[in-house]
C-alpha cells in the first residue's frame, strides 16, 4: 500500500513539474467590428511577455519564423488585401546574423473582411515564434474563430 502511494506521488510529481516547465509567453486574443453593412475588421491581438518579442510578418528568409495568418475560405466572408500590422521594432540579432522586425508587449494585427451577409465566422491559424534574449521557442500555430456580427 505504502510502495503504490509513493509511486503514485512521485508520478504526481513528475507531471506537475513536466507541466510547470512549460512557456507561453504569448497570449493571443480575437475580436472583429462592423465598419459597414457587408465589411468588418478582424482584430488578431498577442499579448507579450516582458523580455519576449514576437516576429513580424515581414521577416528575410534565413531569420527567425515570421508571424503568418492562414484564413480559411469560407462562402460566409472575403478577405480584403493583407493582414495590416503597425511598425515593428528593427534591430541586429547575433543568433540570426541580421536585422530581424519584432513586437515587444502587445501588437494588433488587422484584417479586412467583406461579408457575404448579417454575420460570419472566420476561422483560420497563425503560425508565430517567440524569443527572448537567452533562448528562442519552437513556432507554435494556433487556431481562431471570430464571430462577425
Amino acid at each position: 500500500m505504502k510502495k503504490s502511494i509513493l509511486i503514485t506521488a512521485l508520478f504526481s510529481l513528475l507531471f506537475i513539474s513536466a507541466q510547470s516547465q512549460i512557456l507561453k509567453p504569448i497570449k493571443w486574443s480575437y475580436a472583429a467590428k462592423k465598419t459597414g453593412a457587408n465589411t468588418a475588421t478582424v482584430f488578431i491581438k498577442a499579448t507579450i511577455d516582458q523580455g519576449w518579442h514576437l516576429y513580424s510578418q515581414f521577416v528575410k528568409d534565413g531569420g527567425p519564423v515570421k508571424t503568418t495568418f492562414s484564413f480559411k475560405p469560407s462562402k460566409e466572408y472575403s478577405l480584403v488585401g493583407t493582414t495590416l500590422e503597425p511598425k515593428p521594432i528593427t534591430k541586429y540579432e547575433d543568433t540570426f546574423k541580421m536585422d530581424v522586425k519584432y513586437f515587444e508587449h502587445s501588437v494588433i494585427f488587422q484584417q479586412k473582411i467583406k461579408t457575404n451577409g448579417k454575420t460570419a465566422v472566420v476561422k483560420g491559424t497563425v503560425e508565430s515564434m517567440v524569443c527572448n534574449d537567452k533562448q528562442c521557442l519552437p513556432p507554435e500555430e494556433v487556431n481562431f474563430s471570430v464571430a462577425v456580427k
